[in-house]
Protein backbone atom coordinates (compact mmCIF):
# COMPACT_ATOMS: atom_id res chain seq x y z
CA UNK A 1 0.00 0.00 0.00
CA UNK A 2 1.41 3.34 -1.08
CA UNK A 3 0.84 6.35 1.18
CA UNK A 4 0.80 10.00 0.09
CA UNK A 5 2.34 11.05 3.41
CA UNK A 6 4.69 9.55 5.99
CA UNK A 7 2.45 11.02 8.71
CA UNK A 8 -0.56 9.22 7.25
CA UNK A 9 1.42 5.99 6.98
CA UNK A 10 2.57 6.19 10.61
CA UNK A 11 -1.00 6.82 11.80
CA UNK A 12 -2.36 3.92 9.71
CA UNK A 13 0.29 1.55 11.04
CA UNK A 14 -0.60 2.42 14.63
CA UNK A 15 -4.37 2.09 14.11
CA UNK A 16 -3.86 -1.21 12.26
CA UNK A 17 -2.34 -2.66 15.43
CA UNK A 18 -5.83 -2.74 16.97
CA UNK A 19 -7.55 -6.16 16.86
CA UNK A 20 -9.84 -6.73 13.91
CA UNK A 21 -8.60 -3.71 12.00
CA UNK A 22 -6.60 -4.17 8.80
CA UNK A 23 -4.64 -1.53 6.94
CA UNK A 24 -7.54 -0.61 4.64
CA UNK A 25 -9.90 -0.03 7.57
CA UNK A 26 -7.15 1.82 9.42
CA UNK A 27 -6.65 4.08 6.40
CA UNK A 28 -10.37 4.87 6.25
CA UNK A 29 -10.37 5.78 9.94
CA UNK A 30 -7.28 7.97 9.61
CA UNK A 31 -8.72 9.79 6.57
CA UNK A 32 -12.01 10.22 8.46
CA UNK A 33 -10.15 11.92 11.31
CA UNK A 34 -8.38 14.17 8.82
CA UNK A 35 -11.74 15.33 7.44
CA UNK A 36 -13.18 16.05 10.88
CA UNK A 37 -12.53 19.09 13.04
CA UNK A 38 -9.22 19.02 14.92
CA UNK A 39 -11.16 18.84 18.19
CA UNK A 40 -12.46 15.39 17.21
CA UNK A 41 -8.95 13.97 16.97
CA UNK A 42 -7.84 15.87 20.06
CA UNK A 43 -10.78 14.52 22.08
CA UNK A 44 -10.06 10.96 20.94
CA UNK A 45 -6.37 11.24 21.79
CA UNK A 46 -7.17 12.82 25.15
CA UNK A 47 -9.68 10.08 26.05
CA UNK A 48 -7.16 7.34 25.20
CA UNK A 49 -4.36 8.95 27.19
CA UNK A 50 -6.68 9.52 30.15
CA UNK A 51 -7.82 5.90 29.90
CA UNK A 52 -4.26 4.60 30.14
CA UNK A 53 -3.24 6.95 32.93
CA UNK A 54 -6.32 6.83 35.18
CA UNK A 55 -8.01 3.45 34.71
CA UNK A 56 -7.91 1.17 37.72
CA UNK A 57 -8.58 -2.51 38.32
CA UNK A 58 -11.00 -3.37 41.10
CA UNK A 59 -9.11 -4.61 44.15
CA UNK A 60 -11.90 -7.09 44.81
CA UNK A 61 -12.80 -8.64 41.45
CA UNK A 62 -10.18 -7.29 38.98
CA UNK A 63 -12.77 -5.67 36.72
CA UNK A 64 -11.88 -2.30 35.19
CA UNK A 65 -12.98 0.62 37.31
CA UNK A 66 -12.71 4.35 37.84
CA UNK A 67 -12.30 3.75 41.58
CA UNK A 68 -10.48 1.23 43.78
CA UNK A 69 -13.77 -0.71 44.01
CA UNK A 70 -15.80 -1.16 40.82
CA UNK A 71 -19.47 -0.17 40.53
CA UNK A 72 -20.59 -3.82 40.79
CA UNK A 73 -18.62 -4.66 43.93
CA UNK A 74 -19.68 -1.40 45.60
CA UNK A 75 -23.36 -1.99 44.80
CA UNK A 76 -25.05 -3.05 48.06
CA UNK A 77 -27.96 -4.45 46.08
CA UNK A 78 -25.84 -7.31 44.68
CA UNK A 79 -25.85 -10.80 46.17
CA UNK A 80 -22.41 -10.93 47.79
CA UNK A 81 -22.60 -14.65 48.55
CA UNK A 82 -22.37 -15.65 44.88
CA UNK A 83 -19.28 -15.10 42.71
CA UNK A 84 -19.29 -15.65 38.96
CA UNK A 85 -15.80 -16.55 37.73
CA UNK A 86 -14.96 -15.35 34.21
CA UNK A 87 -11.88 -15.21 32.01
CA UNK A 88 -11.98 -11.57 30.96
CA UNK A 89 -13.56 -8.18 31.49
CA UNK A 90 -15.57 -8.53 28.26
CA UNK A 91 -17.24 -11.61 29.80
CA UNK A 92 -18.43 -9.49 32.74
CA UNK A 93 -19.96 -7.01 30.29
CA UNK A 94 -21.61 -9.81 28.30
CA UNK A 95 -23.24 -11.36 31.39
CA UNK A 96 -24.31 -7.97 32.75
CA UNK A 97 -26.09 -7.25 29.46
CA UNK A 98 -28.33 -10.28 30.05
CA UNK A 99 -29.77 -8.78 33.28
CA UNK A 100 -30.01 -12.39 34.53
CA UNK A 101 -27.36 -12.26 37.24
CA UNK A 102 -27.20 -10.22 40.44
CA UNK A 103 -24.11 -11.55 42.20
CA UNK A 104 -20.46 -10.53 42.11
CA UNK A 105 -17.66 -11.43 39.71
CA UNK A 106 -14.05 -12.52 39.71
CA UNK A 107 -11.97 -11.91 36.58
CA UNK A 108 -9.20 -14.49 36.19
CA UNK A 109 -7.36 -12.67 33.43
CA UNK A 110 -7.25 -15.78 31.23
CA UNK A 111 -7.17 -19.54 31.61
CA UNK A 112 -4.49 -22.10 32.42
CA UNK A 113 -2.62 -22.94 29.21
CA UNK A 114 0.69 -24.81 29.54
CA UNK A 115 1.29 -24.50 25.79
CA UNK A 116 1.26 -20.71 26.11
CA UNK A 117 3.19 -20.82 29.36
CA UNK A 118 0.23 -19.67 31.46
CA UNK A 119 0.04 -21.37 34.84
CA UNK A 120 -2.18 -20.87 37.90
CA UNK A 121 0.18 -18.26 39.38
CA UNK A 122 -0.18 -16.13 36.25
CA UNK A 123 -3.91 -15.71 36.89
CA UNK A 124 -6.01 -14.24 39.71
CA UNK A 125 -6.68 -17.69 41.14
CA UNK A 126 -5.06 -17.36 44.56
CA UNK A 127 -7.06 -14.19 45.19
CA UNK A 128 -10.25 -16.06 44.31
CA UNK A 129 -9.51 -18.66 47.00
CA UNK A 130 -8.81 -15.87 49.48
CA UNK A 131 -12.11 -14.17 48.62
CA UNK A 132 -14.10 -17.36 49.16
CA UNK A 133 -12.53 -17.76 52.60
CA UNK A 134 -12.89 -14.13 53.69
CA UNK A 135 -16.29 -13.33 52.19
CA UNK A 136 -17.98 -16.62 53.21
CA UNK A 137 -19.13 -17.25 49.66
CA UNK A 138 -21.94 -19.80 49.28
CA UNK A 139 -21.63 -20.46 45.53
CA UNK A 140 -19.08 -20.13 42.76
CA UNK A 141 -20.39 -20.04 39.19
CA UNK A 142 -17.82 -21.02 36.58
CA UNK A 143 -18.71 -19.01 33.47
CA UNK A 144 -15.77 -20.03 31.32
CA UNK A 145 -15.58 -20.65 27.58
CA UNK A 146 -16.03 -24.18 26.28
CA UNK A 147 -12.40 -25.14 25.63
CA UNK A 148 -9.85 -27.62 26.92
CA UNK A 149 -7.92 -24.84 28.68
CA UNK A 150 -11.08 -23.54 30.34
CA UNK A 151 -11.99 -27.05 31.49
CA UNK A 152 -8.51 -27.45 32.97
CA UNK A 153 -8.95 -24.15 34.80
CA UNK A 154 -12.41 -25.14 36.04
CA UNK A 155 -11.06 -28.46 37.35
CA UNK A 156 -8.19 -26.66 39.13
CA UNK A 157 -10.58 -24.20 40.79
CA UNK A 158 -12.96 -26.96 41.85
CA UNK A 159 -10.15 -28.96 43.43
CA UNK A 160 -8.92 -25.92 45.34
CA UNK A 161 -12.40 -25.11 46.61
CA UNK A 162 -13.41 -28.67 47.49
CA UNK A 163 -12.05 -28.38 51.04
CA UNK A 164 -13.93 -25.14 51.68
CA UNK A 165 -17.39 -26.62 51.28
CA UNK A 166 -18.56 -24.02 48.77
CA UNK A 167 -21.00 -25.00 46.03
CA UNK A 168 -19.42 -24.90 42.57
CA UNK A 169 -21.71 -24.70 39.55
CA UNK A 170 -21.11 -24.08 35.87
CA UNK A 171 -23.23 -22.33 33.26
CA UNK A 172 -25.43 -24.63 31.18
CA UNK A 173 -23.93 -25.62 27.85
CA UNK A 174 -26.36 -23.71 25.70
CA UNK A 175 -23.21 -22.01 24.44
CA UNK A 176 -21.56 -23.69 21.43
CA UNK A 177 -18.27 -25.45 22.14
CA UNK A 178 -15.31 -23.34 21.10
CA UNK A 179 -17.16 -20.02 21.23
CA UNK A 180 -16.38 -17.02 23.44
CA UNK A 181 -18.91 -15.57 25.87
CA UNK A 182 -18.57 -12.07 24.44
CA UNK A 183 -19.83 -13.34 21.05
CA UNK A 184 -22.79 -15.25 22.48
CA UNK A 185 -26.25 -13.69 22.17
CA UNK A 186 -27.73 -12.28 25.37
CA UNK A 187 -30.74 -14.62 25.50
CA UNK A 188 -28.60 -17.79 25.26
CA UNK A 189 -26.07 -16.46 27.77
CA UNK A 190 -28.81 -15.38 30.18
CA UNK A 191 -30.46 -18.79 30.05
CA UNK A 192 -27.08 -20.45 30.63
CA UNK A 193 -26.62 -18.47 33.83
CA UNK A 194 -30.12 -19.23 35.08
CA UNK A 195 -29.83 -22.93 34.14
CA UNK A 196 -26.40 -23.46 35.69
CA UNK A 197 -25.59 -26.91 37.01
CA UNK A 198 -23.28 -28.31 39.69
CA UNK A 199 -19.77 -28.70 38.33
CA UNK A 200 -18.67 -32.33 38.00
CA UNK A 201 -14.97 -33.19 38.41
CA UNK A 202 -15.36 -36.64 36.89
Amino acid sequence: MNFPSKLVEDAVMEVAKLPGIGKKTALRLVLFLLREEKDTTADLASALVKLREEIKYCVRCHNVSDQELCSICSNKGRDEQVICVVESITDVMAIENTSSYNGLYHVLGGVISPIEGIGPTDLNLDHLIERVKEEKTSEIILALSASMEADTTAFYITQKLSILGVKVSTIARGIPVGSDLEHTDEVTLGRSILSRVTYQTQ
